[in-house]
């Protein structure tokens, strides 16, 4: 099952895009063995000022054709990480060859885009910088694999 996170906004090189694309790599190699990954990061930027509507339509505009579509959003279900390595390997297992995680702008997401979604997740109630929901996103998509893979990295 491949992996898209489909990000509103452009992240300049720096801390937290070395972080995602640590690991990113680190799960693309954990997870080739389970069938899950590898994983890409398609950004999309609202240049005229449309909002959320405008952010749903560029987000739909890339996904994968046929994509499950999982958004995050602070309404989503809040899963601890075994919970969400046991949901990714679901997914993948059910048949899914694409999951498209994406996450919104600064305004948040369109209702338009979570009625679509299959599901959402939140990573709390806080709000978070959308720069670290990547990096914590892609920090939770390793760990998941390494869950599933029985490795060392999680300690709950």
């Amino acid at each position: 099952m491949r992996v898209t996170i489909v990000a509103v906004g452009r992240q300049r090189s720096g801390p937290e895009a070395a972080l995602v694309t640590d690991y990113l790599e680190r799960f693309e190699r954990t997870g080739r063995a389970l069938g899950i990954g590898p994983a890409r990061v398609v950004e999309v930027e609202d240049r005229r000022g449309g909002g959320p509507p405008s952010e749903a339509a560029l987000i739909v505009a890339v996904l994968p054709k046929d994509a499950l579509l999982v958004v995050l959003d602070e309404r989503g279900a809040a899963l601890d990480s075994v919970e969400f390595a046991l949901r990714l390997r679901g997914w993948a297992d059910g048949g899914a060859r694409d999951l498209a995680l994406a996450i919104g702008g600064a305004d948040g997401l369109a209702e338009s885009l979570r009625a679509r979604a299959d599901a959402a997740l939140s990573f709390g109630r806080m709000v978070w910088p959308h720069l670290l929901a990547r990096a914590m996103l892609a920090e939770q998509l390793y760990r998941a694999t390494t869950i599933l893979a029985g490795g060392p990295y999680h300690r709950p």
